[in-house]
């Protein structure tokens, strides 16, 4: 079974889709970190982010894993190497609009995710989950949330591990990367029509999840 969670970033995608997976004993999966994890890879290359034919290159000799661990998290491995917390940090967060917006490299991962998907009953989150990656999913939905919230909650997050984060640099990047994941050409940020639309704007994350799951019993 697919349960397709999509929205913008700051919505509470990550987190409610973790809990939903855990109250329902799936498989969490985070298809933002695979891209996330070959923007560290075009990084470290010095790759030219804008040379799809480079991107796609790198993501056909890269071995990119995600492996579910017991407490519901995952670990993201890039070419053997754990990089669940590389993935996170603001180099990446700011370059891999560029890997996701390459046609010819979204192709190879929704054929990591859907590979991934036949072996696991999984809670999958991102921009184009309903749409694009799993248009057939059993049950889709869509969280949003009022700008402000979302600028927030992303601070809070990122808060929790860097304490010095300048908090107007991520309100700015935040809005950087609606711009992007609205208007890019390939797989833009869009509701699929069958999507239960869910505001988290006046909700806390328990609230989000009872609703999703209200759906799925």
């Amino acid at each position: 079974m697919i349960i397709a969670i999509d929205g913008p970033a700051g919505a509470g995608k990550s987190t409610v889709a973790k809990l939903v997976a855990r109250k329902l004993g799936f498989t969490y999966l985070d298809t933002g970190a695979m891209y996330r994890a070959l923007t560290v890879e075009a990084l470290n290359k010095k790759a030219d982010l804008n040379n799809e034919e480079e991107l796609v290159a790198l993501g056909k000799n890269s071995k990119i894993e995600v492996v579910p661990q017991k407490d519901g998290t995952l670990n993201i491995f890039l070419n053997g190497m754990d990089v669940t917390t590389r993935i996170r940090e603001n180099d990446v967060t700011k370059s891999v609009s560029f890997i996701a917006r390459a046609p010819r490299v979204r192709a190879i991962m929704v054929e990591l995710q859907r590979a991934f998907s036949k072996n696991h009953n999984i809670v999958v989150e991102g921009r184009d989950i309903g749409t694009v990656v799993f248009p057939n999913a059993e049950k889709k939905f869509y969280l949003d949330a009022d700008f402000k919230e979302r600028a927030k909650r992303r601070i809070k997050e990122l808060k929790e591990t860097k304490p010095d984060t300048n908090e107007q640099e991520i309100t700015q990047d935040l809005e950087y990367r609606d711009n992007q994941d609205l208007n890019r050409k390939v797989a833009p940020l869009k509701k699929a029509g069958d999507a239960v639309c869910i505001d988290t704007t006046p909700l806390n994350i328990e609230q989000v999840v009872d609703k999703i799951l209200s759906y799925i019993k």
